[in-house]
């Protein structure tokens, strides 16, 4: 069973009497073990196509399903429970909580699932090399820091599927594929479908697929096609 299904989803966006296609006629599926790239220039549609399958826009038309429910077509309510409980997001922008200890981050997620702390969010702060800075706050970070926080928390209440738009953007090289290595490992090890949108081509060889998205046309590629920097 595929854990992400979008079928026939086309998103266009009127600017004046323009009609502006971000997204063509669209068919794409990822099984659960699966690690996704998408790749693409700036404007092309890639982060339009993540927000889709996240939920956060809704598509002209067509239809996204999650883990073989439908996604796209519920009422916002209905969609945030099943984005809270099947899908972990890691953005460019890191998005924590500036009054939040990064310890609390994680107890944050336990708050809202209502369930007791677990060793998992220690686990994965130790992973990320974040572990020693589990009392301080966002503000005391660096941006590398800040991403690799929000990765652990995206983590920790262990989702089917994980979105990462640009995971690594404030990642030296060697900490970009520390993280690759870590989401290679857990769609396998865990089973989760993880897509990844990345402008380093590097990155594509921890990569089950990639996919390269042109005009909001998203067509998939041979990763010996891909030239690397």
């Amino acid at each position: 069973m595929s854990a992400i299904e979008v079928k026939n989803v086309t998103k266009t966006f009127k600017d004046g009497d323009t009609t502006i296609e971000a997204l063509k006629e669209t068919n794409f599926s990822v099984e659960k073990g699966e690690f996704v790239a998408v790749i693409g220039p700036s404007g092309s549609g890639k982060s339009t196509f993540l927000t889709i399958i996240g939920g956060l826009q809704t598509p002209t038309e067509g239809e996204v399903r999650i883990n073989n429910q439908a996604f796209s077509g519920k009422k916002e309510k209905e969609r945030a429970k099943l984005r809270f409980e099947e899908i972990g997001f890691i953005l460019q922008a890191s998005n924590l909580v500036p009054f939040l200890t990064v310890k609390k981050q994680l107890e944050l997620v336990d708050k809202v699932a209502k369930q007791k702390a677990n060793k998992k969010g220690l686990d994965l702060l130790t992973q990320l090399e974040v572990k020693s800075l589990e009392n301080k706050y966002p503000e005391e970070l660096s941006g590398g820091e800040r991403q690799r926080v929000a990765i652990a928390r995206a983590l920790y209440n262990d989702p089917t599927i994980i979105l990462a738009d640009e995971p690594t953007a404030s990642l030296d090289t060697e900490k970009a594929y520390e993280v690759v290595k870590i989401l290679a490992k857990e769609a396998k090890e865990r089973e989760k479908a993880i897509i990844m949108v990345t402008h380093d081509l590097r990155l594509v060889d921890y990569c089950d697929k990639v996919y390269l998205m042109n005009d909001g046309v998203l067509s998939e590629k041979k990763k010996q096609e891909i030239e690397k920097e």
